[in-house]
C-alpha cells in the first residue's frame, strides 16, 4: 500500500507526521518528554489506537540514537531497580487497553502526567539536589522507584506517553544532565523494545503500520543531530525546567483534547 494514501493521509498530513518524527529524535538526545508533542500529532493525524503502532518504531530508532550518543553516561544501579516494576506497569497497560476506551486512557495519562510534574516541582523547591543520584539505594529511593516504575510502565504501554513519568522521576532523584539522557536512553530502547510483541498481539503493530514507518524513520536522524547540538548549549536549570513545561504540556493536550 502506497504510503501517502495509508490512511487516506494527505501530503499535508504526512508533513505533520515527518514533523513529529522529527521532534522524536530531537527529544532523544535533548529534551525528553518533548514528544508528548509528536504523540499529539500522531494521534491527530491516524486513528487513536492506530497511531500508538506507528509511533512506537519510530521511538524505538530514536532510543538507538540516544544510546550511541549517550551510552556512556547511563546510571545501571537505577534502571535495574526500575526494570521490575516497569514490567509489571506494561502488563497493566496491556490489560487496560483490552477494555478502555481512548478518553479514558487519555484522561489517566494527563491527570498522571500533571500530578508527577507537580509532585516534582515540589520535592525539588523542598531539598537540595545532590549531584550523584544515590536515592535509589534508601528504602524511600527503593518505594518512590517501583511507583514510578509501574507508571511509566503503564503510561508507555497505553499511549507511547512513558517519557514524562520517567523525566519526573530521574530529575527528583537529582540526575544531571547527561546522567539523564544515558539512563533515559538504555531505559526507554530496552522498554520499547519489550512492548513490541505486546503491540502486536493488540494488532497495533502490522505490514501497513510498518509501511509507513518505513517512511517516516528517515526523519528521526536530523532531529537526534540537532538535539546534540543542542543540548551541549543548555545550562542543567534550564534542561531541568524544559523537561518539566514539555510534561505539564503532555499532560494538558491529553486532557483537553
Amino acid at each position: 500500500m502506497n504510503t501517502m494514501t495509508l490512511w487516506h493521509i494527505t501530503g499535508w498530513e504526512f508533513a505533520a507526521l515527518a514533523f513529529a518524527a522529527t521532534l522524536v529524535g530531537f527529544s532523544k538526545t535533548a529534551v525528553s518528554g518533548a514528544n508528548t508533542v509528536s504523540l499529539a500529532i500522531f494521534a491527530a493525524v491516524l486513528p487513536a489506537r492506530a497511531s500508538t503502532g506507528v509511533l512506537l518504531p519510530i521511538l524505538i530508532a530514536g532510543d538507538v540514537l540516544a544510546v550511541l550518543t549517550y551510552r556512556r553516561h547511563a546510571h545501571w544501579p537505577t534502571l535495574w531497580k526500575l526494570f521490575p516494576a516497569v514490567a509489571a506497569g506494561v502488563v497493566a497497560g496491556t490489560l487496560f487497553l483490552m477494555w478502555a476506551d481512548d478518553e479514558m486512557v487519555r484522561t489517566s495519562i494527563g491527570a498522571i502526567l500533571l500530578l508527577m510534574a507537580a509532585v516534582t516541582v515540589w520535592r525539588r523547591r523542598a531539598a537540595d539536589q545532590a549531584d550523584e543520584p544515590d536515592s535509589v539505594a534508601t528504602r524511600t529511593g527503593r518505594i518512590k522507584a517501583r511507583s514510578y516504575g509501574v507508571l511509566g510502565g503503564f503510561t508507555t504501554m497505553v499511549a507511547n506517553a512513558g517519557g514524562p513519568v520517567m523525566s519526573m522521576y530521574l530529575l527528583s532523584a537529582g540526575f544531571r544532565k547527561l546522567g539523564f539522557l544515558g539512563t533515559s536512553a538504555f531505559f526507554f530502547l530496552i522498554v520499547n523494545t519489550s512492548k513490541v510483541p505486546f503491540s502486536v498481539g493488540l494488532g497495533l503493530i502490522d505490514g501497513h503500520s510498518l509501511l509507513l514507518d518505513a517512511a517516516l524513520v528517515a526523519f528521526v536522524v536530523p532531529g537526534a543531530f540537532l538535539g546534540k547540538w543542542a543540548v551541549n548549549r543548555i545550562n542543567q536549570r534550564l534542561f531541568e525546567q524544559l523537561v518539566i513545561a514539555a510534561t505539564i504540556v503532555g499532560g494538558l493536550q491529553l486532557l483537553l483534547r
